[in-house]
């Protein structure tokens, strides 16, 4: 079909709903605004290191070792922490021959470490 031809489409919302109603069948969602008085920490720079490390602290949450940031209790889930740990395995398969190699090594460290934490984790878990 050419596209010259072709014509968009505008859809318009025809329902009427008063102002009691919407509210209503809407949960109310709080927003905090950040002003320009109120100082909020720089975020961190995104890049594959930032990304990795990010995971690898996740699953160190996930054996016990990062506390909750909200509740500040420390919880053990080894599925999840072995997920995780998957996670990066598939990323270290996929990138390779792709990664500068600080960033290789440092995919290559973090797994060792977090392999060698889980199965240390797992004979625990047996003795119990």
């Amino acid at each position: 079909m050419d596209e010259k031809n072709e014509k968009g489409f505008t859809v318009k919302d025809k329902r009427i709903i008063s102002e009691d109603d919407a509210s209503r069948d809407q949960p109310k969602i709080e927003h905090s605004a950040h002003t320009a008085d109120q100082e909020s920490p720089p975020l961190p720079e995104i890049n594959f290191a930032s990304f990795i490390i990010s995971l690898s602290s996740s699953a160190l949450f996930h054996f016990g070792e990062i506390p909750d940031p909200v509740t500040e209790t420390k919880q053990r889930n080894l599925p999840l922490a072995k997920q995780t740990i998957d996670i990066l395995g598939i990323l270290k398969n996929k990138t390779a021959g792709n990664l500068t190699k600080d960033e290789g090594q440092l995919l290559e460290n973090l797994l060792y470490d977090l392999r060698v934490r889980y199965v240390e984790e797992m004979k625990k878990e047996k003795t119990l």
